[in-house]
């Protein structure tokens, strides 16, 4: 029986090293494509409550509900059916954008809405446009507002990551499940994972101090 496992080796540092980047690489996208969306959609909402809620508000509930694996198996799922079977890494990166924009798009229209009425009323009072009022007052209060919340849900993301395994995606979870069903080694291999998962997430917490440091100056 122990012939059928093989220790770990400096070998398999390159087969690692690849779910790394694979972890790294859709969460960035993740990150950059569900903030962007979320903006928009939360800056709709924020300004058009009633006509932004019929678009959004049920869509926006079913995404931030159904738990996101179920949303990789189902998605995955449907477009095999349909005869289109997408790469993991595009279908990963799709529901992970969508099930983030929707938690951004909350983040987002919280912090517009926190702008004070009073503060807009007095731009307005000063001569500045409906646009103008937004950019030069809502948005950059607005988003300062967000910061927190904002770096929070990133790291999420980063997490949740690893919940594209399921679909077939080469993350660093599903390395590190081949790298203990060839090694039956769990403990140090899950050790190494948790160390990876935290070298990813270190840097935007730190940055995220590092801003918050700035802003309050």
């Amino acid at each position: 029986m122990n012939s059928l496992f093989t220790p770990l080796s400096w070998s398999d540092t390159g087969f690692i090293l690849t779910g790394v980047w694979n972890t790294i690489t859709i969460s960035v996208v993740a990150i950059v494509v569900g903030t962007l969306l979320g903006l928009v959609v939360g800056f709709a909402r924020a300004e058009s409550k009633k006509v932004a809620n019929v678009l959004f508000g049920s869509v926006l509930d079913i995404l931030r509900s159904v738990p996101l694996i179920i949303q990789l198996i189902l998605f995955s799922t449907f477009v095999g059916a349909m005869g289109n079977p997408m790469d993991p890494f595009v279908a990963g990166a799709i529901v992970l954008s969508l099930y983030t924009m929707a938690f951004m798009s909350e983040v987002f229209r919280g912090g517009f809405e926190s702008v004070s009425p009073s503060m807009q009323v007095a731009a307005r009072s000063l001569g500045m446009t409906h646009w103008q009022t937004i950019y030069h007052i809502r948005f950059p209060i607005g988003l300062r507002a967000v910061f927190p919340s904002w770096l929070g849900v990133s790291l999420s993301v980063i997490k949740d990551s690893a919940l594209v395994s399921v679909i077939g995606y080469m993350e660093l979870l599903r390395t590190s499940e081949q790298l203990i069903s060839r090694t039956q080694q769990p403990l140090e291999i899950l050790i190494g994972v948790g160390i990876f998962y935290f070298i990813i997430s270190y840097p935007l917490s730190y940055y995220g101090r590092y801003v918050e440091r700035k802003m309050a100056i």
